[in-house]
């Protein structure tokens, strides 16, 4: 087994649909430019409200992933 260095970055993803879709929408968006995505680790989870009701979600989160070479 080989030993492993990891990078991590933080990022927010939002979404109007749930946590969920903005985790997937800011991995998938990542992904488009970092290789080797590992693992992800969600920090901290806000809502913004209209009208009484949670009209979008960000989910801000360290993701990690393994360096080249």
């Amino acid at each position: 087994m080989s030993n492993h260095v990891y990078k991590s970055v933080e990022l927010t993803g939002s979404s109007p649909q749930g946590v969920q879709h903005a985790i997937e929408t800011a991995l998938a968006r990542a992904s488009e430019t970092i290789r080797n995505i590992r693992w992800f680790e969600v920090t901290q989870v806000r809502g913004h409200v209209e009208d009484g009701k949670i009209a979008h979600w960000q989910v801000t989160m360290k993701l990690g992933f393994t360096l080249d070479g």
